[in-house]
């Protein structure tokens, strides 16, 4: 014999499985259709009422402060390039330069088109300009519609707003101005406005402009908290500046000019150095310049008086030894100005070294001098951008000021020592002078006068021509100076940020699909009846013997009725089943409970007798129910006697036996409604009852009350060959089964077979067949060759083909008229 193959088996009911799954979610195909559909046109229209915004980035280059003093004085790297890069993005970033990059731009109004979809600004392409006047108080955030009358006059109205315009603020406007016609390049002044309107195109006469002022110190901040400023690589100072906007162009203008902005103000803070020398060598030049003048006239008078037109040769060596003796030390003095003024902004504890100027350029050539003022004036100077956006008590302005006292300590210290060694060679150098002055106090009176006024002469020239060149060096260095940093790239385009319309359509796909699978999902798990055969093997441990399929007839009579019909034969499937299970009994007895009313075991009971008397079976059909009796309903009997008059000795067992329309089946009523039921079913004379029925008929169905209500009804299961449990699709509860499970499992009741009743959706779908469990077959509605012999549902299919093309003829001739 041939093994039989496990695994195979076990691959098909997983396969089983998968299909029943898939076909399971499958079949609400039209709530995903229709919510897809639903999320498709809502994301349609938020697109088509948003407004769409674009991101717009420009690059620019930042050099960091990589000077060699610095790295001589701390080698902590507080004045690495990261440092410097953070100064420059809150410089960037600052309201301070915000107001400059909107000081070139024409943001204060904002033109837009007058539509009913959503707004669309028109920037640059507005064919009108307004000028307003800030110095004067003025109505903003406020729309106001301008409808061009002619190529000289204009009218403005208050905005009404669009359909989704949910506050236009109407009231807050300047009635001064509505519903008036003004002319253009005319002021336009109220008690709350003032402002002057061109026209930029002529030809667009007749269109209507809605202009919104815009406050620009709001704007200010708006614009500086738009900004996103990133670092573009870590191993480079590259800074990207972006932005959010919704007009390309204006985003483009902001940012390019922001970054022109920042390159100036970073040129006017380098320069700021060489117009403080320019500044004060013009003082000084002013001031020698008038003292020249009178020396060079008193020396000329005195040659004219005194007749001297040459000194002697040994006069001459004095002087010209005297003349270099005073250089030198009006050059000490004015090294020993400028060290007391770098010693004065020490003691004065001062953050701003602006106005310091740098050694070299007074002509002090001492290296570390120069980079240590140069250091002090660039942290200074980042201190100063840092303040632009932050308080004073800010962790990164903490920072700098950290980074200036340790170079001020190393600056007092060595102006100390440069003041010190200064005095000594100046008071060498005095020394020396006092020696050659005591020289010419030997030579002749006109000749020690005359030397003295054409000394004092010279060191003014002297003075004077060094100033000049200093200028001209200063001059040259400012026409010179350029910015260290440099835009990389301009900002040119624009990509869509919001709304990201493939992905939101993608996302109402999914969602739209989610949203009733996630509700049919949360529905199977919270749901507590049975709704397949797949649950009811989950919950019901009984074997499983039949299905009845849903009856959609008339009557509950549907095997005697319509013979042809599917649930007809699904009766004589499970007539056969029952055949199989009990062969060798002459008479069979059948009882047929449920868990509670209402689950089709009286259907079941009068449809399976029906299918047994059609066998040729003598059948009787006993209502065992006494408490809501309903068989005798369905023959139209009485129920004045039966089975409780019969239990309570009042009538003789013939006497309750009724006959029906078929010779082969009887039925015994329930009788009156008893006080008693449970105690009467537990009577010796139920038991002659059923022996005197098993004895005259071959078939014996009692119709019992539901298990799970009554008690008797387990007693009475130990009677009867073979016990039917009713249960029915979308009505029986989950817990309901509890009971006979657990009576079954502990061998309580014997021979108890389950039958599914109401099948409209079986649960496995396999080539157009649901598989029940068992042996037994339900053929569905998507069988092609069903309706070859079910004669009764085919010609009801057709009627209701027929009245459906009757029903679009119809409509298709009313169109047609």
């Amino acid at each position: 014999m041939e093994k039989l193959d496990l695994s195979q088996l076990d691959n098909e009911e997983k396969a089983l499985e998968i299909k029943f799954i898939i076909n399971r979610y499958i079949k609400y195909w039209p709530w995903y259709i229709g919510f897809i559909l639903l999320l498709l046109t809502a994301s349609y229209i938020f697109h088509r009422y948003t407004v769409d915004q674009y991101s717009v980035a420009g690059t620019i280059v930042i050099k960091g402060n990589n000077s060699p003093e610095a790295k001589i004085l701390d080698r902590s790297s507080i004045f690495s390039g990261q440092g410097n890069l953070e100064n420059d993005i809150l410089m960037i970033s600052s309201k301070n330069l915000a107001r400059e990059t909107l000081a070139k731009l024409h943001f204060d109004v904002e033109y837009f088109a007058k539509t009913n979809i959503k707004p669309i600004e028109l920037y640059d392409r507005s064919p009108i300009r307004i000028e307003v006047d800030w110095n004067h108080l003025q109505i903003t955030d406020t729309p106001m519609e301008l409808e061009i009358l002619s190529g000289e006059t204009f009218r403005l109205n208050p905005s009404e707003g669009g359909f989704f315009d949910l506050s236009p603020a109407i009231a807050s406007g300047d009635d001064g101005l509505y519903n008036k016609t003004f002319r253009f390049e005319e002021w336009i002044e109220t008690g709350k406005s003032r402002f002057n309107v061109h026209l930029v195109n002529p030809g667009r006469v007749g269109d209507m402009v809605i202009v919104t002022l815009r406050n620009p110190v709001a704007l200010e901040e708006i614009l500086s908290r738009s900004l996103g400023i990133t670092l573009v690589n870590a191993q480079a100072s590259v800074l990207e500046i972006r932005m959010n906007t919704t007009v390309v162009e204006k985003g483009r203008d902001y940012i390019n000019s922001l970054m022109d902005s920042y390159l100036e103000y970073e040129l006017r803070e380098k320069n700021r150095n060489a117009e403080n020398t320019l500044r004060f060598i013009e003082e000084q030049l002013s001031f020698l310049e008038d003292s020249l003048q009178k020396k060079e006239r008193e020396l000329q008078n005195f040659k004219v008086e005194n007749r001297m037109l040459n000194v002697s040769a040994e006069f001459s060596q004095i002087l010209s030894r005297m003349n270099t003796l005073e250089d030198n030390a009006q050059a000490m003095d004015f090294q020993l100005a400028y060290f007391a003024a770098i010693k004065k902004y020490m003691e004065e504890k001062t953050k701003d070294y602006s106005q310091v100027i740098a050694p070299s350029v007074v002509g002090i050539p001492d290296p570390l001098l120069n980079g240590l003022i140069q250091t002090l004036v660039t942290l200074s100077q980042d201190r100063r951008k840092l303040l632009a956006s932050l308080n004073e008590n800010h962790p990164e302005v903490n920072k700098i000021d950290v980074q200036m006292e340790k170079v001020q300590e190393a600056l007092f210290e060595n102006i100390v020592n440069l003041i010190q060694n200064t005095e000594i060679q100046r008071a060498s150098l005095q020394r020396d002078i006092n020696i050659y002055d005591s020289q010419f106090a030997t030579l002749p009176e006109s000749e020690s006068q005359y030397s003295s006024i054409f000394r004092e002469f010279k060191l003014r020239e002297n003075l004077y021509t060094y100033l000049l060149e200093k200028r001209a060096e200063a001059g040259i260095a400012r026409a010179s100076n350029v910015s260290d940093n440099a835009i990389l790239d301009y900002a040119k385009r624009g990509t869509l940020v919001f709304p990201k319309k493939d992905q939101n359509y993608i996302m109402a796909i999914l969602i739209g699909f989610m949203i009733p699978f996630g509700f049919i999902v949360i529905k199977d798990i919270f749901d507590d009846r049975i709704r397949d055969q797949r649950g009811l093997k989950k919950h019901f441990m009984i074997p499983q013997l039949a299905v009845i399929g849903h009856s959609k007839k008339d009557t509950n009579m549907v095997v005697l009725e319509h013979p042809k019909s599917a649930v007809s034969e699904s009766f004589r499937s499970l007539r056969s089943a029952i055949n199989y299970i009990a062969p060798d009994k002459k008479s069979k007895k059948i009882l047929v409970t449920s868990s509670v009313s209402g689950e089709g075991k009286t259907f079941t009971s009068l449809n399976l007798a029906s299918a047994m008397a059609l066998g040729s079976k003598k059948t009787v059909v006993v209502g065992a129910d006494l408490r809501r009796p309903k068989l005798a309903s369905y023959f139209n009997g009485s129920e004045k006697i039966g089975l409780s008059t019969y239990l309570i000795g009042k009538v003789d067992v013939k006497e309750i036996i009724m006959p029906t329309m078929n010779e082969f089946l009887f039925y015994i009523p329930s009788g009156i409604i008893p006080p008693n039921p449970a105690e009467l079913l537990q009577t010796d004379r139920l038991k002659e009852l059923i022996q005197y029925l098993e004895e005259n008929f071959e078939i014996v169905i009692f119709d019992t009350p539901p298990l799970g209500l009554v008690s008797e009804t387990i007693d009475l299961m130990r009677l009867f060959d073979l016990n039917l449990y009713v249960v029915r699709q979308d009505y029986t509860m989950k817990d309901h089964l509890v009971m006979i499970n657990d009576l079954f499992n502990n061998k309580q009741v014997k021979n108890v077979y389950g039958v599914f009743n109401g099948i409209i959706d079986s649960g496995y779908y396999y080539e157009g067949y649901n598989y029940g469990y068992g042996n037994t077959y339900l053929y569905s509605q998507n069988n092609k060759y069903m309706y070859n012999y079910y004669g009764d549902d085919l010609d009801e299919k057709k009627k209701l083909i027929k009245k459906s093309k009757g029903f679009f003829r119809k409509l298709i001739s009313k169109f047609k008229a």
